[in-house]
């Protein structure tokens, strides 16, 4: 089951329920980040917010959560409900007890790398240490294009790059599995023909490798999109269902039949959808 064995963290993780671990066996983590700056992209944001709340509820301490986002929406002059983000319609607020461990110019490629596999990270910044029994739960939220997502500062982060860094963390024994949910345009092509299926790996994208992902909610009172199809496909779906029984691949079949105007993809070690 999802919460048992994946993230029950996010359970969705990208949440979709993330590789939560049995109980005993490991912890949870999860590396929850938007890509992008500026009111009008006040979606992304939102988004990640909404997986923190995620994993929060489903058990998963703050020690073991990175939050990086450039937090400019919730207090934002454009934001007509000063301190509060949504992610859908007459939703909760999201923005209430959200870590602020990245934020503002520390939300750029290379700091999200380093937390990923361990390198150094700037002094007073949060990171991960999971091991071999921990499983892992990412979750990107942004803009993209082929071979590449995009950071709010900094340079873009590349396919290769990330790849690479998934593979220092399995040589590394970083993860006993990792999960990894991105939303962005052309998202497939991040793993596509890159990510093995033998590392104990199963991401989801929110496209393939050649179409745009889309927006949704359309907000007239904020004047902004609330949220992205495929994200809150995956969370509206993890905060109604019971996670100890939905597996990720009924999540992933849920997920890409309802997310209608891009092709939601499934890449690495596929037996890990199994749980």
């Amino acid at each position: 089951p999802i919460m048992n064995s994946v993230l029950a963290l996010c359970v969705a993780v990208a949440t979709v329920a993330l590789v939560m671990a049995t109980a005993g066996k490991g912890q949870n983590f999860a590396v929850l980040i938007a890509g992008s700056n500026t009111y009008m992209n006040y979606r992304h944001q939102a988004d990640i917010c909404h997986a923190y709340q995620i994993m929060h509820a489903h058990g998963i301490p703050d020690s073991n959560i990175v939050v990086m986002m450039y937090d400019d929406i919730a207090n934002n002059s454009e934001n007509p409900v000063k301190g509060n983000i949504i992610n859908k319609p007459g939703g909760s607020d999201v923005y209430a007890g959200v870590p602020k461990d990245y934020t503002g110019e520390d939300v750029t490629a290379a700091n999200f790398l380093a937390v990923l596999t361990g390198e150094k990270v700037p002094a007073g910044k949060k990171s991960i240490n999971p091991g071999p029994n921990d499983n892992v739960f990412v979750f990107f939220s942004d803009h993209g294009g082929p071979g590449l997502i995009a950071m709010p500062s900094g340079p873009y982060l590349y396919a290769k790059d990330l790849n690479d860094a998934l593979k220092t963390m399995h040589s590394k024994s970083r993860f006993n599995q990792l999960v990894f949910y991105l939303e962005a345009c052309e998202s497939g092509s991040m793993f596509d023909g890159l990510l093995a299926n033998n590392m104990n790996i199963f991401a989801t994208t929110a496209s393939n490798p050649d179409e745009s992902s889309y927006a949704c909610y359309w907000d007239d009172t904020r004047q902004a999109y609330l949220g992205d199809l495929y994200s809150v496909n995956w969370m509206e779906n993890t905060d109604k269902v019971d996670v100890s029984k939905e597996t990720l691949q009924q999540q992933f079949v849920i997920v890409k039949n309802e997310t209608n105007l891009s092709h939601v993809m499934e890449y690495g070690q596929q037996n890990i959808n199994s749980q």
